[in-house]
């Protein structure tokens, strides 16, 4: 089964999320979105060789809806804020140490701190020998650099660690 359908959850989500998107779903939708989720994983499977186990499901879920009323709440936010005066925001950019040793994860965690309106991850760099991982992120308005990276750290790393056990 894994050499057809090597990622399971990946193909599902594709699927789900194809048929949500469409203007109208139907039958022909439903096809397309089984081809490209069925096809997309076994295309890049290659490029995943290890790929990490989703240990905990739950937390998985808990952190897709922490992310999601997140982008909302920043939207807002952001809104507000680039709507009014401009001298008002504090712009910065700022490291976030990396407590991740895995890749994978170390781009998913960057990848969410990137859906967030208002903050975008600009580079990451893994763990090397005598210094540690670190994300580069630029934040719209951090009127507290350290307040900030905890809160990163604390909404969106720790429950990736827990999910992936890394």
């Amino acid at each position: 089964m894994s050499r057809w359908l090597p990622f399971p959850v990946t193909s599902l989500l594709i699927v789900g999320m194809w048929t949500a998107l469409s203007p109208a779903p139907g039958l022909g939708t439903l096809l397309l979105a089984l081809l490209v989720g069925l096809g997309l994983p076994l295309l890049t499977r290659r490029f995943w060789p290890d790929a990490p186990r989703l240990r905990r499901p739950g937390t998985a879920l808990r952190l897709i809806g922490r992310v999601l009323v997140d982008i909302v709440s920043a939207n807002v936010t952001v809104a507000r804020q680039v709507l009014g005066p401009p001298h008002k925001l504090r712009p910065a950019f700022f490291e976030v140490p990396l407590a991740l040793d895995d890749p994978f994860v170390a781009t998913l965690f960057g990848g969410i701190i990137s859906l967030t309106p208002g903050t975008v991850t600009i580079d990451i760099e893994m763990a090397r020998p005598g210094q540690p991982g670190r994300l580069f992120v630029h934040g719209l308005d951090v009127p507290d650099v350290a307040r900030t990276i905890a809160t990163v750290k604390a909404r969106y790393e720790a429950p990736l660690k827990e999910i992936f056990g890394c």
